[in-house]
């Protein structure tokens, strides 16, 4: 069948299942409902429901928003979203130093308006769509800034740095990234004129992305950070859900799990320990299969797949109890051997992994795939991009798990009313 072919039929598909699942009318009404979302157990809860996430990564959309003239990417990317059924959305809420183009931080304290105005536009045109945001404060590596900027902005001060690792222990690193914790949450946004700490439409915020720490792989320092970051998101937000931004690499409190790491990867973060923390509501792990084992073949990446996420889950189930989001993955058009069937058959894998926990009652309540874009965006493609005018297979796997994930929802409200 033509490419044009399978658009119309996957377009047809979400027709029916949105008739039928109600699944864009889902989403907005837990967007417009006022509702913070909440977690009960191991599940996310929104006006009282069950609240199962589908979902896209899009760090692009607040730099492509600080330019009014390339907006229309962002609300394409939202409609089409929407359109799949998908209802929370991860991207960043940071783009630090002078040298970055557009950045929303060009120095300590000091914000360039525009940016911060291409970032209202991304909540507002996501509460538009019926989609949530998870919004993350800094990132682990250069990109964007990252947590090597806040190092350089100390060391430019006349601090005394060994390491990017001095993002997590001085004093006047964690100061900056404080008040930048605060200047978003406190954020008036300028399209709806609610502070983004009293608005729903933000699912949840993350302390950084992929947090990493080669100067303690032990994990303590990362536990410190987290302990002290998590406690001061709360002091001046205590409605919205937190969670750490974790790949999911186990640590040395629990050294039996260390062999569901790849390879003999260690990254100074502990995944048990560090989720335990009374003020991190949910768990994530992130899934790179052919980056973290890229000498292996097709057949030990899927086994370590397996075997990655079950312990995961089993562990949300069990010792951690708070839900788990399998917050990044996806798989890339440009190594060796792939075709677009074994791309829809990953994701099929990951969200059959996610529904079967889901419909157990398990932990694992949702995930969201790296990453989607908007048509001609070729200058950040990395990949693992999805367009989904251009992918209509992968839409229709995408489709199909909104929709099973909405006929949950519904069966579980039905048996809630009957009892």
């Amino acid at each position: 069948m033509s490419g044009k072919g399978l658009f119309v039929l996957s377009t047809l598909l979400v027709f029916i299942f949105i008739q039928h699942g109600d699944c864009k009318g889902e989403a907005n009404h837990a967007s417009n409902g006022g509702a913070f979302a909440r977690t009960e157990g191991t599940r996310f809860v929104m006006n009282g429901r069950p609240f199962y996430i589908n979902g896209f990564n899009a760090y692009w959309m607040m730099y492509m928003a600080s330019d009014p003239s390339s907006r229309a990417k962002v609300t394409s990317a939202f409609q089409q979203a929407s359109r799949y059924g998908m209802n929370v959305a991860r991207t960043w809420a940071f783009n630090d130093g002078s040298g970055t183009d557009r950045p929303l931080q060009p120095s300590p304290g000091s914000y360039n308006e525009d940016t911060f105005k291409g970032l209202d536009f991304v909540i507002s045109e996501a509460k538009k769509f019926g989609v949530h945001v998870i919004l993350s404060f800094v990132n682990n590596f250069s990109d964007f800034g990252g947590r090597k900027q806040y190092v350089q902005w100390a060391r430019d001060r006349g601090q005394p740095i060994s390491s990017d690792d001095d993002f997590y222990s001085n004093a006047v690193i964690k100061g900056y990234y404080k008040d930048h914790i605060k200047t978003v949450l406190t954020r008036i946004n300028s399209i709806t004129r609610v502070a983004y700490k009293d608005d729903p439409t933000i699912f949840a915020w993350e302390l950084i992305n992929e947090p990493r720490c080669q100067a303690d792989v032990s994990g303590a320092l990362l536990q410190q950070w987290v302990t002290e970051m998590a406690a001061h998101v709360k002091s001046v937000d205590s409605e919205h859900l937190l969670e750490i931004g974790l790949e999911g690499f186990y640590g040395e409190t629990t050294p039996d799990k260390k062999q569901y790491n790849p390879g003999n990867l260690e990254f100074g973060s502990d995944f048990i320990a560090t989720n335990l923390l009374p003020q991190i509501d949910f768990a994530t792990v992130h899934i790179y299969a052919d980056q973290w084992l890229s000498g292996e073949s097709e057949e030990a990446q899927a086994g370590f797949v397996d075997r990655w996420v079950q312990a995961h889950i089993q562990d949300c189930n069990t010792v951690v109890k708070k839900p788990l989001l399998v917050a990044e993955f996806g798989k890339s058009y440009k190594l060796p051997g792939y075709v677009l069937q074994k791309r829809d058959a990953y994701f099929g894998k990951i969200y059959s992994d996610i529904y079967t926990s889901a419909s157990r009652g398990g932990s694992c309540v949702g995930g969201l795939f790296w990453q989607l874009m908007a048509p001609n965006m070729d200058t950040f493609r990395d990949g693992y991009e999805v367009v989904l005018e251009q992918s209509p297979t992968t839409a229709t796997v995408i489709a199909q798990q909104s929709r099973k994930l909405n006929g949950l929802k519904a069966s579980l409200a039905i048996n809630v009313t009957r009892t």
